[in-house]
């Protein structure tokens, strides 16, 4: 007995790539409109207040808990080799180059892409997109693009305030707790962090990481049944696709990072 017909994988292969050329179609849309939507800044402006400064609280403290753990981790490990002196230099490049961006990002997927996919299923479900399309209102150009553009803003923003936090904890444990020189653990995030290498990387990741999430949450949100039940599926649907996609693209991104 076949557990599943030929015409079922022909129909779940057509939907599927109609969805991909759904979503290329408007992810190309939205960058096109970089330009108009920056011009109304405005409409970013409060988007960036709503996506980065409500998750400032979550970004900030997590990286400093982080801090804490690597300054803890790290000296024990450097003190092994007699290293103990380059442990600002390990918590630096460790957050900077990797767990800022990548931590980030997995955050900012559960607190505002959530929200964003939220918002704008639950407009949707209220018709109001429909009622604006009838008015003659692109939703695209008013609704997704502000949204969409605040998020790749906000992502670098918010990835070197949990990269710092991460620093400030890193200090506050290695010298102020454990007695690390504060010289030496100043002087080796100085001596051997640099911007283009290790700081442009991360920002590079970071904003990878905001076209990434943001863009996913917005098109679940636009693309969700227009009931309680679809709007709760494409949230979970934003959380899953948006960290797994982080993951991926970290990955690639290393990878290429590393040999250029």
């Amino acid at each position: 007995m076949s557990w599943y017909k030929p015409a079922d994988v022909g129909f779940a292969t057509r939907g599927l790539l109609a969805d991909i050329g759904y979503g290329g179609r408007l992810f190309v849309r939205l960058v096109s409109l970089m330009l108009p939507t920056l011009r109304r800044f405005g409409l970013v402006r409060d988007q960036i207040h709503f996506l980065g400064n409500y998750s400032l609280a979550i970004i900030a403290v997590s990286g400093l808990f982080v801090g804490f753990v690597f300054g803890l981790q790290g000296y024990y490990t450097l003190q092994r080799y007699g290293s103990s002196e380059a442990l600002g230099l390990l918590v630096a490049l460790s957050l900077v180059r990797e767990l800022g961006p990548v931590v980030t990002a997995l955050l900012f997927a559960g607190r505002a892409g959530t929200s964003l996919t939220a918002e704008i299923g639950l407009m949707k479900a209220g018709e109001q997109i429909s009622v604006m399309e009838m008015m003659a209102v692109d939703p695209v150009n008013r609704i997704l693009a502000p949204r969409f553009w605040a998020g790749v803003i906000t992502m670098p923003l918010l990835a070197a305030v949990f990269s710092a936090m991460g620093v400030i904890g890193g200090w506050v444990v290695g010298v102020l707790m454990i007695g690390v020189d504060a010289g030496s653990f100043w002087s080796q995030i100085q001596g051997g962090v640099d911007v283009w290498k290790d700081v442009g990387n991360g920002v590079l990741k970071s904003v990878v990481f905001g076209f990434t999430v943001t863009f996913i949450a917005l098109l679940q949100g636009y693309k969700a049944q227009a009931t309680p039940e679809g709007v709760a599926a494409a949230t979970t649907r934003t959380v899953v696709m948006a960290s797994l996609s982080v993951l991926g693209l970290d990955f690639i991104l290393t990878a290429m990072m590393f040999t250029i």
